[in-house]
C-alpha cells in the first residue's frame, strides 16, 4: 500500500485544489483521505455521499455529581482555567486536566468523554473518501487525523486500492505530523514569496526528521520569477526534487466556483502542469494513471 501526502506550510497555497485534481486523474484507482480536520474543504469539490458517520471522543470534560458535592470550593480554587464557579463547571472552558477530580475531598467529580467531532466514510465521483470534522474550539485534531488515515487504509484494503492520496493539514503541528508519518512521499506545495520559502523550509525539515521522501511543487510560479528561482536553488541545495511548477490562471477560481476540479473544468496550461506533476510523483510507485 503506497501513500502520498500533499502538504503546505500554510493554508491557501492551493493544496486542496491540487489534491482534488489528482483525485480526478486517478479516476477511482485510489482512496482519498482529507486530513485537514480543523478546516476541511475537500468535500466542497468532491461532494461526498456519506455512507458511515462515527463519533470522535478526543477530549474529556469534568462533571460534578451534585448529590455528592458539598460546595466546599476546593475544586474552584484549584482550577487554573477558571472553569468552575458556584459548584458548576463550564464545559466550554474546562480543559479536562483532572485537577478538580484529584483534589475533591468528596470524590464528586469525574472526567467523562466528550464528542469532539465526527469521522465519515463516503463515496465520491472519484472513489472512496475518508474525512472528518472537528467541532469548534476542540483539540486532539492529531488523534482525529489518525482515525481518518486508519479509515482510509481500511477502505483501500477492502476496495483493493493500492494508493492512498492524503490532503494533509497545513503547517507543522500535530495534525501535520499525524498526516505525514509513514507515508511513502510528501509533495509540499509552496508559493514564490519570502514567507512561502520560509514555510517550505519548515515543512522540509519536518519530512527530513521523519525520514519521509519529499518533493516540491511551486504554485503560481510566474507571479514572482525571481523568488521561484530562489526556491528552486534552495531545493537543489537541500537535495530535494521540484516535481513541477504551476502557472497562475483565473480558471482555477472559475473551476472552484463551479464546484469542479481544474482537470474537469477546462484544458489549459494549469491542467497540463498538474498532469505532469501527477505523472512525476506516481511513476516511482509503478502507477501510470495517464496512460
Amino acid at each position: 500500500m503506497k501513500q502520498i501526502a500533499i502538504l503546505s506550510g500554510k493554508g491557501g497555497t492551493g493544496k486542496t485544489t491540487l489534491v482534488a485534481s489528482f483525485a480526478a486523474l486517478a479516476a477511482g484507482d485510489c482512496a482519498i483521505a482529507d486530513c485537514d480536520v480543523d478546516a476541511p474543504d475537500l468535500h466542497l469539490i468532491l461532494k461526498p455521499e456519506i455512507k458511515e458517520r462515527m463519533e470522535f471522543t478526543g477530549s474529556k470534560t469534568a462533571h460534578i455529581d451534585t448529590e455528592k458535592c458539598t460546595c466546599c470550593g476546593v475544586c474552584e480554587d484549584a482550577c487554573r482555567f477558571d472553569a468552575i464557579e458556584n459548584c458548576e463547571i463550564d464545559p466550554f472552558v474546562c480543559e479536562g486536566c483532572g485537577v478538580c477530580a484529584y483534589v475533591c475531598p468528596e470524590k464528586a467529580i469525574q472526567l467523562e468523554d466528550t464528542i469532539s467531532g465526527y469521522a465519515f466514510i463516503s463515496n465520491t465521483r472519484f472513489g472512496p473518501l475518508s474525512h472528518a470534522e472537528l467541532k469548534i474550539a476542540e483539540e486532539a485534531s492529531g488523534k482525529l487525523v489518525t482515525l481518518v488515515r486508519n479509515n482510509a487504509l481500511e477502505i483501500a484494503e477492502q476496495e483493493k486500492k493500492d494508493l492512498i492520496l492524503i490532503d494533509g493539514s497545513p503547517g507543522i503541528g500535530c495534525p501535520v505530523i499525524a498526516s505525514l508519518t509513514g507515508v511513502n512521499l510528501a509533495l509540499v506545495i509552496t508559493e514564490p514569496t519570502q514567507s512561502g520559502l520560509h514555510d517550505l523550509e519548515r515543512v522540509l525539515d519536518l519530512t527530513e526528521h521523519f525520514k519521509v521522501q519529499a518533493t516540491v511543487c511551486i504554485n503560481k510560479h510566474d507571479i514572482n520569477t525571481e523568488m521561484t528561482e530562489q526556491i528552486q536553488s534552495f531545493c537543489e541545495a537541500k537535495g530535494v526534487d521540484v516535481a513541477g511548477r504551476i502557472p497562475f490562471d483565473p480558471i482555477v477560481t472559475a473551476a472552484m466556483v463551479e464546484g469542479k476540479t481544474v482537470i474537469e473544468f477546462k484544458d489549459s496550461s494549469v491542467t497540463e502542469a498538474i498532469k505532469q506533476i501527477w505523472d512525476q510523483i506516481t511513476k516511482p510507485f509503478g502507477h501510470n494513471f495517464l496512460s
